[in-house]
């Protein structure tokens, strides 16, 4: 667990901001954000360099994880904005307002709101944010990673 504590810690970041409705918006910067944070984590926990390898695996597992902590959020809230405000009802009753919408796209933007939509989303969002996380954890390397001293020579 400890090995893989700097992921999680880095993935719940990237799951509660992603999630956030004022900051929600900059996803892609808390995600490489996330993964910079993974980096500095483990490299803040050993005296060596870390290995590129142990960096991107981190990067990825927060990634993923903030993925799932992002869409369980988002669900809650659409489920309960979504019944308090009827908000699939209202969505209907525009989309049935334009004729230029078919039946079959207006059912479809119906369940995207209903909350239905969410196994696209996640389909969509987590390799997005495990490749993101991936990439930030590279970015972290780059500006946390300890420099290596260079060999004696006797």
């Amino acid at each position: 667990m400890k090995q893989h504590q700097p992921a999680l810690l880095g993935g719940l970041a990237i799951g509660v901001l992603s999630a956030l409705p004022v900051v929600g918006g900059c996803c892609c910067l808390w995600v490489l954000g996330g993964g910079m944070l993974v980096v500095y984590l483990q490299q803040q926990a050993k005296p060596e360099p870390i290995e590129t390898g142990e960096a991107v695996i981190g990067g990825l597992i927060a990634g993923v994880v903030g993925a799932v902590i992002m869409l369980v959020i988002k669900s809650v809230e659409m489920s309960m904005l979504g019944a308090a405000v009827g908000l699939s009802d209202r969505v209907r009753e525009a989309l049935d307002q334009n004729p230029q919408i078919t039946p079959q796209m207006r059912d479809m933007i119906v369940n995207l709101v209903s909350g239905k939509g969410l196994a696209v989303l996640a389909l969509i969002q987590l390799p997005c944010y495990a490749v993101f996380g991936m990439l930030g954890a590279l970015l972290g390397l780059a500006f946390f990673r300890k420099k290596t001293p260079p060999a004696v020579q006797g």
